[in-house]
This record gives C-alpha cells, structure tokens and sequence, in this order.
C-alpha cells in the first residue's frame, strides 16, 4: 500500500506536521485542529505544544469536544486541554499549564517518566510526566491526521520524528518512547538542523549549484523554544554539478532558546510589579506567558512601540488585583539582543559559574549568550572547519567561520536577531557569510524532515541528501593495568545501519547476572577510527547512561560466555549496542540504556590490594573462614586498613567488590553478634550511598532480599544500630516501594523510642532511626511531610534537639541529595518548619544552623524556595554565630554540594572519585 510520508517537529513551543501525498513530491502542511476558545475549534499549523489541566467544574465538557473525542487518541494522563486554548487558559490562570515538556526529557536530574507536570503546581492540580506530555501531543496530532485521512491512519505511514541534534541518547530513547506512547511505534529520528537545511535544499534544487556557488561551509543555526543547536555542513563539487554535503559538526546540549528570552522579560517585568516578594511559580509562569505574546508582537516588522503586560489577580479578586507594566520595544530589543547574542570576539567562550540557573526545576546554562556558545563550538571544530574552507580559510590561528549561514528557529522571525547573528559572523569573518533566506522558520524543520525522507528514497530530481552519519564519535570505558581509557566503538561519521564489531576486544561474562558497560560520546572532530584509544576523561566527552543486559543463567550448559561487543547508529537515529557471542551463528544480547537513572559516573580503575582484601573478608566469613572467635571480625576493619589505608580513602572501584565479597558470604554473618555488627557496618560503608556506580541497582535488589530476616541479634543494641546505619547509607538506590516499607516499620519503633517504651536493644538506636527517617528521599512528599511534623514535635524536648534539627534539615531541605527535585517538601511547609528552628538558641546548638541552611537555601526554583525574607533572616542569624561561610553563600547563591557540606549532609562523606549530579 502506497504511503504518506509525514514529517513531525514536536517543539518546544509548537508541534508542526507536514506530509507528502504518495507519489507527489509537494510538501504540505497539516492544519491541525484544536481548541482554539470555549466551544470552538479550528484548523492551524501550529499546534502549541502546551496542555492545560482545568480544575473540576472550571469549563463545560461540552464545549471541550473535538471532531473524534468519541476515539480514545492515546493519552494515558489526566484530562487536559492541547494547543491554542491552553495557552490562552495558561495565561489566565496560573499553576495550570504543562509547558517545555521537551526540555524535560532531556534534564537527567529527574525521572523523565514520574508525573512532576506542571512543575510546581498545586497539590490538587492532575500532573504528568514529561514523556507522557510530549505522547499528548503526539496523540493529539495522530487523532487529527486520522480525522482527516481516514483510509490511511497516520501509524501505517511512513514517519519522521526530528529530535535536537544535541539530543543525547537518553533524550532521544525517551522520545521514541513517547512516540509509541502516543500509538506510532514505527518511525526515525533526524535532527532538527538537518531537517532545517533539507527544506533549504529542496525549495532551491532546480538552482542549487548557483545558490551555493563559492559556498564552502554551511553553519545552521537553529535557536527554538527550548534549545540553540549547531550545526555545520561542508559543500563540494559533487558529480554532473550537484553539490556533495557533508556534516562535519554538532553542538553539545545547550537548553537556551525563546523560553530563556521570555524568562528574561519576565524578570524584568517582576521588578517592575513593585512587589516587595517574588512571585510564586505559577504565577511567574503566567507572566512568562504574558511576555512570550508581548515579545512576539513588539519584535515583529510591524510591532507597536509599547504594550502593557497584566497579570491577573487570583481568585476573587482576578481583576481588581490585576497588574500591568508597560514594556517598549526598544528595552525589549535591548534585553533579548544585547542580552543573547552580544557582541564579542571571536576568541571569547561562555563565562564559568559555580552552578547552572534553575528556573522551574530546569538547569539552563550560566551563560545566556549564544554567541559566546557559538565561538566556543566553532573554537572545537576548528581543524574540520579550517579544511572545509579550504584556501579561503584564515591564516594559522585565526578563528576558520563559514561563509554561508542558515538561521532557523522562531526566535530568528525578529529581524533584530537575526540581523545581530549575521553581525556578529561578520565581524569574525571580516566580511559578511552568505545569508541562506528561510522563508518560513517555524515550519521548515517539519518540512525538512519530509523532504529527508523523499530524498531517502532517491526520488528522482529531488536534490542532494546531507551525508555525515553518526553526529558523535562513542567510546566504551576500559580499565586496564590500573589505568583507564576508552576504545572507540562507533566513530563519527559512520553510516546509518552499518555495524560496528570489534573482534579484538573480548570480554568475559557470568551467564545470569547483569552486565552493565559504560559509554562516553564526543561531538569533536578528532578523526578517530574505531578501535582508537583516547582519554575518557577529557573535557568534551560526555558520560552517557550505562548500557546493561541481563544474560540467562545458563547457555549450551555453560555458565559464562565469551563475548564482543558491536555497535550500530539505527535507522530509526538510535545507538544500539549488542554483545555478540563466538562461533557459528552466535548469539546476541542487545544491551540496553539504563534511563531511570541518572547518568553514573564512570568508575577509576581498580585499587591494588583487592585481593588480598578479598582474602581477609573470607578469613572471616568465607566457608572456610578460621575466624570464628569474635575477636577475628572485630579485627577485619583495622587489617582491611592496615592493607588499603584509611577507609575514608577507598574508592568506589575498591568499595564495590568489597561489598560484592561481603555480600556472596552474607549467609555467616550470623556467627556470632561481632561478626553480624561488623558484616553490617562494612557492607553499608561499601555499598554507600547505594548508587551511582555500574550495577549498583542489582546489588540493591540483592541486599533488601535481607530486610525481611531483620536482624540475628536483635538484644544486641549495638547491631540494631548497625542495622539501620546499613540501609541509611544505601537508601539513595533504594526504590520507592522499599522506602515506603523502611519508614513503615520505623515509624512503629520510633514513637516508643522517643517515648523510652522501646525495649532496650531498640531505644539505644533511636538516633540511628531519626536519620535514617530523614534520608528516605524517595518516598511520597505527604510522608516526609508527616515524618517533619513529628520532629518539630521532637524540638520541643532540649535532649532531642540536635538530632531532630539535623533530620529536619534534611527532610526540609531545597536541594535533594539523590532524590528528584519533585520530591522536595512544599515551601510554604519548609517555611513553618523553619520558624520552629528559628526560636532555637543556635549559639548553643550549631545543628540549628545547619537545618536552617539547608531549609532556606537558594535553588533558583521558585517551587521550591522560600521567601527573600526568610532566606536574610537565616543569613543575620548564621553570621551571628560565625556559622561557616559556605553555608551562607548557598543562601545567597545556587551552588553545588560541598565535601563539608556532604559529609554533614549524607553523615559520611561520599566514596572517593564519586559526584552524585
């Protein structure tokens, strides 16, 4: 059956479809129907890639109704509003609207796949995932491409789906995933630059040798609603003078695009509001709405010189406390232009921070200027750049900059912008690059991607294709002789399809057990070839999530295998990566990325000394272990020290094989109470904190099996506190299901304890329980809550009070240790709780201090921080009694977590060579 071929931008600020008729080489778009008032619905190209989530009661379902409600369209999530009306709804009322879900797929410091959407909404408001928004979206326009061709459904044709070509694995994983979500699981990927530059291509190819005459090398420069993404092209003479193309470069991820702009304006509109507190997070966000619309009409051709900007009241008094500022189209010009792209030279890189800004739970970069972006990505292609240019490239140590450039983007419909990029190239250049007209930035990636995909299958007279293949060079981890590098498995440039095995390389496995590999990427233009061995820690290359599989428990009898490893770039625009056994017909175990996680760091090579480590643990509890007397366990730590120095120095590469030998001998622990105390104590110590190194997860899933079997020991108060001290220094890997049990049993020990109705053995450990109640970050925010309130109750009882006020700060604190950022406890909670530790002497108890640090300090998310007043109060106050300075400055400034500050914070400090991000 003859198909359509269907291009698909799904944008940050707007999802765009275009299509081609069978046969036809005409590319059209598809006027989206959709909500566009109450009661109304009309057909657009631009669907705003926006949902609305309405309050019971708040709009008749009747004058909600589309052309096919009557079919489900896919949508897993609660019922929502898409498109032009729920922008409109957006503005109007505030903590309500579901907006950059795209940006959210590719941020590794939440779950991707929990339901944290709208960031910082209320607790009655329904909330999604950013995959689930983004698969609503995609519903949306599957339900009305169906409603439209109803003989030939929009999951039978032939699909392209356009992604950031900074878009790293895991983001574009997680877009697939919504892709198949919303009913479409066959399609391929291709970046939004090239999809750009295919429109180019194909609207110009009855002349593209005279409109690419003298061109050499091609920068697209696409700025969207969430992203700036670069890109480079190299053009040559091709055969019968149709021009050869060839990407020769991609930018890293750069979250900067309109959305930051509209941010800006909205700041400067706050300010102006005259209110003597910030905005809440849902209301900023309604500004940030009403500015989006003022900046498009003030920079627009034709726009006026001025406009006002309300913001609603709420409530009852939705017009009587309306605001307005006037914003001018000069100051307007002058922030957004001055502000992203100034004027510079070609030698300046984006300006070093201690922290990324946050806005709305989102990491933006600390550098808003994009042409500070710009020089540094053209800095990193300079040797690809300088031989594209050929003999027009400038002398040795000057800066090579293309001399043709295509601009791309909503962002780039003000000629402001525009104009600026190309001064600025100019200025770098010393003459001005060829400007490649863009009729139509806001569509000319979805009809890029249908013309990729007609040029893909060689339809005649249609123009050149783009050749490059794999945006990025992939590079497996290695440990070898203490030492670590990385082998190159998939070099840049490799085609789509072709795979990639390296024979040399064999690799040993246990049949049955997890393996998990760890990958680093680089956009550089080092032309490595595979089986290359580099550095993995240089500063370009970006660690990747692992790639694990679980191999069967037994193959052909034996109970390990001898594998390679290849590596594929997939049609679909994917990297797959399989271990591939020996002999004929071998098998296969494709490994996939672990994605529910955060990227984990690679591990330093192994320590020496392990073996005979190993070696002392066995003494101990090995099967043979002579060490049954007590005295032999409670030796096992000073030997272990004595052998591979002071613990507080292990790290992660030494820790886990500790705990992997600890843990094969579990079963003798039980020899005696020393042995259990010591096995416990030593396993949390090498397992902390539970994650964050390869196969972390499986060797959580074996030690909670021991939760249920408790303790041997149980009169022994010394091994309950043990106990707990285990699971407080893991409870980073443990999953919320476990969480949720951990507190459940604690919470029927704790209240005895506190009361002193414990038995004996349990109330020496009451400290233990309180911290390890504070680190259970997984759990539903209702329960941190309910375990808060009780320690308020606690700091009531001066006997209490120090280590109720360090579990406080760290149920109240701003900034999770491992957990996700949509956990963290309301503000308006944290601010009562902070009130309680505020009538605290902290001269007397520096612990005060500390939870006070921790409850105000300053993320830059303004779901999560609490007022300015509060914040200058904690400052006064820890100035007061001399409190350290970095507590102080993370009240003032968005910073990272400190070695001091860890090692309060967790209790410990972490596993050297380890960074939770």
């Amino acid at each position: 059956m003859s198909r359509y071929t269907v291009g698909i931008d799904l944008g940050t600020s707007n999802t765009v479809v275009a299509y081609a008729a069978p046969g036809d080489a005409r590319i059209e778009l598809l006027a989206i129907e959709q909500l566009v008032g109450r009661g109304e619905v009309a057909a657009r190209p631009l669907l705003p890639s926006l949902r609305y989530h309405p309050a019971p009661g708040e709009l008749d379902t009747a004058s909600l109704s589309l052309p096919w409600q009557a079919a489900s369209n896919g949508d897993e999530g609660p019922p929502a509003i898409i498109g032009s009306y729920a922008r409109d709804l957006g503005a109007q009322v505030p903590g309500r609207l579901v907006a950059s879900a795209k940006s959210w797929l590719s941020h590794a410091g939440v779950d991707r796949s929990a339901p944290i959407l709208p960031w910082g909404a209320a607790d009655d408001v329904p909330r999604v995932s950013p995959v689930a928004a983004s698969a609503s979206y995609l519903a949306h326009v599957r339900a009305a491409w169906d409603a439209r061709f109803p003989d030939a459904p929009l999951a039978a044709q032939d699909i392209v789906l356009t992604v950031p070509a900074s878009f790293d694995e895991g983001a574009r994983a997680f877009t697939v995933e919504a892709a198949r979500l919303a009913g479409l699981p066959q399609l391929r990927l291709v970046e939004e630059p090239q999809a750009a530059f295919h429109d180019w291509l194909f609207r110009h190819r009855e002349q593209l040798a005279s409109e690419l005459a003298g061109s050499r090398l091609v920068l697209v420069c696409d700025v969207g609603g969430g992203t700036t993404d670069l890109t480079l092209v190299q053009v040559e003479a091709g055969e019968g003078g149709v021009p050869r193309l060839t990407r020769i470069g991609v930018g890293d991820h750069l979250m900067l695009g309109g959305d930051n702009m509209d941010m800006a304006l909205a700041h400067l509109a706050e300010r102006r509001l005259g209110s003597t507190e910030r905005l809440s997070a849902a209301r900023f966000a309604q500004l940030v709405q009403r500015c989006r619309a003022a900046k498009e009409q003030l920079l627009a051709a034709d726009g006026p010189e001025q406009l006002s900007v309300t913001l609603l009241g709420e409530g009852s008094r939705l017009i009587g406390a309306a605001r307005s500022v006037v914003l001018t189209r000069a100051e307007v010009e002058a922030l957004v232009v001055d502000g992203f792209l100034p004027v510079g030279g070609s030698d300046e890189t984006p300006q070093r921070r201690r922290a990324a800004i946050v806005e709305f739970g989102l990491p933006y970069p600390a550098d808003p200027a994009i042409t500070r972006h710009l020089a540094a990505f053209l800095q990193r292609h300079a040797s690809a750049a300088r031989a594209a240019l050929g003999p027009d490239a400038p002398p040795a140590g000057g800066l090579p900059v293309p001399d043709t450039v295509l601009l791309n983007g909503g962002v780039f419909r003000a000629d402001a912008l525009s104009r600026r990029l190309v001064d600025v190239l100019t200025a770098w250049r010393g003459s001005a690059p060829r400007v490649l007209h863009n009729d139509a930035p806001d569509v000319a990636v979805a009809r890029g991607a249908v013309a990729f995909a007609l040029l893909r299958e060689a339809r005649a007279c249609l123009g050149p294709a783009i050749g490059g293949g794999s945006a990025r060079s992939y590079f497996l981890v290695l440990e070898e002789d203490g030492r670590r590098s990385a082998i190159c498995v998939l070099p840049r440039g490799t085609e789509s399809g072709r795979e990639v095995v390296l024979p040399e390389r064999r690799f040993a496995l246990q049949l049955g057990r997890p393996v998990r590999f760890h990958l680093v990427s680089t956009s550089g233009d080092s032309p490595w070839q595979a089986g290359d061995l580099v550095d993995p820690d240089q500063a370009d290359f970006i660690h990747l999530p692992p790639v694990a599989a679980l191999l069967p428990a037994s193959h052909g009898g034996r109970s390990s295998v001898v594998v390679s490893l290849s590596a594929t770039m997939t049609e679909v625009g994917t990297l797959e990566m399989n271990c591939v056994g020996t002999g004929e017909n071998p098998p296969r175990w494709k490994l996939d990325f672990a994605l529910r996680g955060e990227a984990a760091e690679v591990p330093p090579p192994a320590a020496p000394g392990l073996v005979e480590a190993i070696g002392l643990i066995d003494g101990v509890f090995g099967s043979q272990g002579k060490d049954v007397d007590p005295k032999g366990g409670r030796q096992l730590r000073t030997r272990l020290e004595q052998l591979l120095g002071p613990r507080d120095e292990w790290d992660t590469a030494l820790l886990r094989p500790l705990f992997d030998a600890l843990l094969e001998r579990a079963r003798r622990r039980r020899r005696s109470a020393e042995h259990e105390r010591v096995w416990l104590n030593l396993a949390g110590y090498c397992l902390r904190p539970g994650l964050g190194a390869a196969l972390d997860e499986w060797r959580i899933e074996r030690l909670w099996a021991l939760f249920g079997e408790g303790i041997q020991y149980a009169n022994e108060g010394r091994n309950w506190s043990a106990w707990w001290t285990l699971w407080r220094r893991v409870a980073g890997g443990l999953p919320e299901a476990a969480q949720l049990q951990v507190l459940e049993v604690l919470a029927g020990h704790l209240e005895p304890a506190a009361e002193g109705r414990a038995r004996a053995p349990l109330q020496a450990s009451y400290d233990d329980m309180l911290r390890l109640a504070a680190v259970l970050e997984g759990v539903p925010v209702m329960h941190r809550i309910e375990v808060g309130k009780w320690l308020v109750e606690r700091l009531q009882r001066p006997a209490e009070r120090a280590q109720a006020c360090w579990a406080l700060g760290r149920v109240g604190a701003r900034a999770s240790l491992y957990g996700s950022a949509h956990q963290v406890v309301p503000p308006e909670i944290g601010a009562e709780w902070l009130a309680a530790v505020l009538t605290l002497d902290w001269k007397a108890l520096p612990a005060a201090g500390f939870a006070a640090a921790q409850i105000a300090r300053l993320t830059g998310d303004r779901s999560r921080d609490l007022p300015d007043a509060l914040r200058e109060e904690v400052i006064r106050r820890l100035t007061a009694i001399r409190a350290p300075q970095g507590w102080i400055t993370m009240l003032r400034e968005v910073v990272r977590l400190d070695e001091a500050e860890s090692r309060l914070s967790f209790g410990e400090a972490l596993p050297a060579g380890l960074r939770l991000i």
